[in-house]
């Protein structure tokens, strides 16, 4: 079994997360399924309780949350969700590790999968697993800023936020990223996907959605995937088109 996900947590991501009304962990879906983070807290590897008086991991239930689609959260979305991609250009921004772009590359015909990642460690990993497992030829990882890629969103057919901005930026920073996304990515007919809701991410910033840049579509998450399918997590994937 991988290392315990605390282990691995950036400090300063760590930090921000606690500003949330309660501690909340971070857990990679694409990494550690339930059944795994079940069998960690059971061993004693991890918590789902904190303490209320000191903080220790110990009482009351902790909130998960993750920045990665789990692996059927990738075939709901490629399969179920998304349109047939054949000729379209996907790109995931806060690529992490890289479980969009190499789940697009499976459940997909994107023709082109490209990941925005500010982390050099984060390029450098997705690279490597680019060229070990033979994905170069229809992914890229590009290190850079959302906020630099103008001319890449005016040509992307699928831009793909899952919790991207929330933990990672101060509220400045996201309004101004959101004010950019909305100026660049304004191809007529292409898709938005968010985890959480558009609404949810602006009204957190006390940001109004622009009028008459997207409309969300309908997303039916009756869809049976397997054992491991958690329909409340289906339920967080929000569509919206271009207007």
């Amino acid at each position: 079994m991988p290392c315990c996900p605390l282990r691995v947590l950036h400090n300063i991501r760590f930090l921000q997360m606690q500003h949330r009304e309660r501690p909340t962990v971070h857990v990679d879906s694409f990494l550690y399924s339930e059944e795994q983070v079940d069998a960690l807290c059971e061993e004693g590897a991890m918590s789902r309780n904190y303490c209320l008086s000191c903080g220790s991991f110990r009482t009351a239930p902790l909130d998960f949350i993750s920045h990665s689609f789990s692996v059927s959260e990738l075939q709901f979305l490629f399969q179920n969700v998304l349109p047939d991609l054949s000729g379209r250009t996907v790109v995931d921004v806060g690529s992490r590790l890289g479980a969009v772009l190499y789940g697009g590359y499976v459940y997909s015909s994107a023709s082109r999968l490209i990941g925005l990642e500010l982390s050099e460690d984060f390029v450098r990993l997705q690279n490597d697993m680019l060229h070990k497992y033979g994905l170069a030829d229809r992914v890229q990882v590009l290190h850079a800023d959302v906020c630099t890629q103008e001319v890449l969103l005016q040509g992307t057919d699928v831009l793909i936020m899952n919790n991207v901005f929330e933990y990672f930026m101060e509220p400045s920073e996201q309004i101004r990223a959101w004010k950019f996304i909305m100026q660049a990515f304004r191809k007529r007919g292409s898709l938005l996907v968010t985890v959480p809701s558009l609404q949810d991410s602006l009204d957190a910033l006390q940001m109004p959605l622009q009028p008459g840049w997207v409309e969300e579509l309908p997303v039916d998450c009756s869809v049976y995937l397997g054992r491991g399918t958690d329909p409340e997590e289906l339920r967080q994937i929000h569509l919206y088109r271009v207007i």
